[in-house]
């Protein structure tokens, strides 16, 4: 997919990789990039950027954005949050709920309002920023990668859906980056991160070169050795599946 003359809304864009995001898109030629998180005082619009208030947990806020950016090819749902609490350990269940709702149920929201957008412009790309604790459970941040898996699941059904629209749903796989969330994690300092402009700039290239599952560093690339074999001809049954499926209803 071309990048340049497109229109993107990044969510989670007023720090972190969001803005790296940003500002990477609007150096590659975005026509308009949507700069959208719940805080936008640090976010300046200069013609390329237009700073957008939104909560991906708002229902109304989420809807809102849709009508006010329906000219986006590009979607990018980068916002989430990390607890890094034990599933047991915790004393309450307030993170647990708190990242279910951002990072599973905020992006569903935001890839059901935007779906129909992306349709009537032309199919363009979805794109979910995931973690390599999407594919395992390190149980110190148990609750987070359990947001994260059913948020990668939800990816592969998001990219079923909307094959047919023509819409590019990427998956992004990120080991540690050096973000202030990262910096949050239990045992952070024993590992290299990559810095959220090289994370950004692995996306946009494999965002442009078609790429539906991006592995952005070291980590994912070796943990996903680890862990998995050729997942292609697996996920296109699925697809078949799905397709027959939908032609039924």
């Amino acid at each position: 997919m071309k990048l340049s003359g497109s229109i993107a809304l990044v969510t989670g864009a007023n720090r972190g990789l969001g803005r790296s995001l940003v500002t990477a898109l609007r150096e590659a030629g975005c026509a308009k990039v949507y700069a959208a998180a719940r805080r936008t005082e640090t976010l300046a619009s200069d013609g390329v950027i237009e700073p957008v208030q939104l909560d991906i947990t708002n229902t109304e806020q989420v809807t809102s954005t849709a009508a006010r950016c329906g000219d986006i090819n590009i979607l990018i749902n980068n916002a989430g949050v990390a607890g890094f609490t034990p599933a047991l350990g915790a004393q309450t269940m307030a993170n647990a709920r708190l990242e279910m709702e951002t990072n599973y149920f905020g992006t569903l929201a935001m890839c059901r309002a935007f779906a129909p957008v992306l349709k009537r412009n032309g199919g363009g790309a979805l794109v979910n920023v995931l973690s390599v604790v999407s594919w395992f459970n390190a149980a110190m941040q148990g609750t987070y990668c359990a947001s994260k898996a059913a948020e990668s699941s939800l990816t592969k059904a998001v990219r079923c859906e909307l094959r047919a629209q023509g819409t590019l749903v990427v998956g992004v796989y990120a080991g540690y980056i050096d973000t202030d969330m990262a910096a949050h994690m239990w045992g952070a300092e024993q590992f290299s991160k990559s810095s959220p402009a090289e994370i950004a700039a692995r996306m946009l290239a494999g965002i442009e070169n078609g790429t539906e599952e991006i592995l952005t560093d070291e980590r994912a690339q070796s943990v996903y050795s680890a862990l998995f074999k050729d997942a292609g001809p697996f996920e296109s049954e699925l697809q078949k599946a799905w397709d027959v499926y939908a032609s039924q209803r």
